[in-house]
């Protein structure tokens, strides 16, 4: 699977090795034989073993992240009022406030971490507040968690993470999911791991559990009865992306540590590279760099970084994001006009990229071309 040297080196790189393969498609080829295709024993095991390895005795299997934290959200009763967003996170986190019937509370986040902190979210917590979404960009998890965790105790406001990003992701031991009430994880194509389509939720509370599995299969009060007892949805994850999940996850510490390898080898290089800055990761935490983020100094044109790449055969990954969600034009009306910090993040960082499967020697072509186009760049 590994590229050779000389080929692209791609945005993201989907791996499956053979032997995954078959594993999948043998547990695929059980569901397909027994024709237990939704809510059977594949999926079963598949929240066992992924709430197992969060450290959450419940894990509830679903279609996606999205659906993850909507779920979460309607199980909270957000309905009229508040949830504090991060305004530098994707549009499904606020898009799930609002499909749940809460109101998006954009706030700014810490210029070294991209991620909310007890500074930026305690002036915006009120009466209205119904939620705080903590998001864990890129896969790092800040020592910022636990004391997000704990102010939220305090002021009787549940916190809820958005780990998307961060499957296998901690901070001082403690596994992304469990700092929270509850967490939503996504099983996207280009995630650490993935089901093809797919989301997770993990929570300690029963009473969460409980009307997670009622939203998720169209608000019934079991799988084969006939009452609709919440407003729920086809939030269901088949057979077939479980069996995809299972196999997935087994390599989950592979992947993570290839990807901590690669990091490395970034983060000693960015060393030497002027005008290039990697996102603090404090003592403790350990991403799983689903994202690999560089903040590039003033002045620097990223647009014209990205292209310079390219030229070299080297293809950035997506940012987290471009565009921060209080100026997105679906939630303009929300406010506020400026939030400075997610603003310059947005504006300043690159993300270079990094798979699952990436070796060395593709890891120091990315260098060797960011160096030469940060040159470029500012040469011109």
């Amino acid at each position: 699977m590994n590229q050779g040297f000389d080929a692209p080196v791609p945005a993201a790189r989907i791996v499956f090795a053979p032997e995954d393969r078959a594993k999948a498609l043998a547990l695929m080829d059980e569901a397909l034989s027994s024709g237990s295709l939704t809510l059977g024993p594949h999926t079963e095991r598949f929240e066992a073993e992924f709430g197992a390895r969060h450290a959450a005795p419940f894990a509830i299997a679903v279609n996606s992240g999205t659906s993850a934290l909507e779920i979460i959200l309607r199980t909270l009763g957000v309905e009229g009022r508040e949830v504090v967003v991060p305004a530098n996170t994707f549009f499904a986190t606020a898009a799930a406030v609002v499909h749940a019937g809460g109101v998006p509370r954009f706030v700014d986040v810490e210029r070294q971490t991209m991620a909310l902190s007890t500074s930026t979210v305690r002036p915006a917590l009120n009466e209205r507040t119904a939620a705080v979404i903590l998001v864990h960009v890129g896969g790092l998890v800040t020592a910022e968690a636990e004391a997000m965790a704990r102010l939220c105790r305090e002021r009787g406001v549940p916190l809820v993470e958005d780990a998307a990003h961060a499957h296998g992701a901690a901070c001082k031991g403690a596994p992304a999911g469990s700092f929270g009430v509850a967490g939503a994880f996504s099983f996207y194509p280009t995630k650490v791991m993935t089901t093809a389509e797919g989301g997770m939720i993990v929570t300690r509370d029963e009473r969460i559990r409980d009307q997670a599995v009622v939203y998720r299969d169209q608000g019934k009060a079991g799988f084969l009865g006939g009452e609709h007892v919440r407003m729920g949805y086809a939030w269901r994850m088949s057979e077939l992306h479980a069996a995809v999940g299972i196999v997935q996850l087994g390599r989950l510490d592979e992947f993570i540590a290839v990807r901590r390898r690669v990091a490395a080898l970034y983060d000693e290089a960015l060393e030497k590279i002027g005008g290039v800055t990697p996102l603090v990761v404090e003592p403790g935490c350990d991403p799983n760099y689903y994202k690999y983020v560089a903040f590039l100094d003033e002045g620097i044109d990223r647009q014209h970084v990205k292209e310079a790449l390219r030229s070299r055969g080297v293809s950035p990954s997506g940012e987290v994001y471009a565009t921060p969600l209080h100026l997105q034009p679906v939630f303009a009306h929300l406010g506020p006009d400026r939030l400075p910090v997610a603003e310059d993040v947005c504006r300043r960082h690159l993300c270079l990229p990094i798979h699952s499967d990436m070796p060395n020697d593709e890891a120091t072509r990315v260098v060797e071309a960011l160096d030469a186009a940060v040159l470029d760049v500012t040469a011109a």
